[in-house]
């Protein structure tokens, strides 16, 4: 079955003929696939900036968050000063500021350790 459509006119625009359009119906109407979804420019800048913005603070995060040092424990052997364990566990580190850390560290009020007592070494 076939069914015949008029195309209305409009008298403001320009002279056109009229006419009839053949529009199939029932089982002979083909079923059109829907249009895809078209990205605009401003869609486009916008999953650009995302995707920069992402890999930036991904990039930072492994430049300047670096790994997590675990401290570093150490037993004070016999004859040991607390000299002597900052210059070989802090070998860049200045000595008395070695110590400095040291102390803080581990809630020490003088330099004095004995024999068998552990020490957190802070990290570097």
């Amino acid at each position: 079955m076939t069914a015949l459509t008029a195309t209305p006119i409009r008298i403001d625009a320009p002279a056109r003929s009229r006419h009839l359009v053949s529009v199939p119906t029932g089982d002979a109407v083909v079923a059109h696939p829907l249009a895809r979804t078209r990205l605009t420019r401003r869609g486009r800048l916008a999953i650009t900036t995302s995707v920069v913005a992402a890999a930036s603070i991904a990039g930072a995060t492994f430049a300047f968050g670096g790994t997590a040092v675990s401290p570093q424990e150490v037993t004070v052997q016999s004859g040991q000063t607390l000299t002597s364990i900052a210059a070989n566990e802090l070998p860049g580190v200045p000595t008395q500021e070695a110590i400095t850390r040291i102390q803080l560290e581990n809630g020490l009020s003088t330099t004095h350790v004995h024999a068998g007592q552990t020490l957190t070494i802070p990290a570097p």
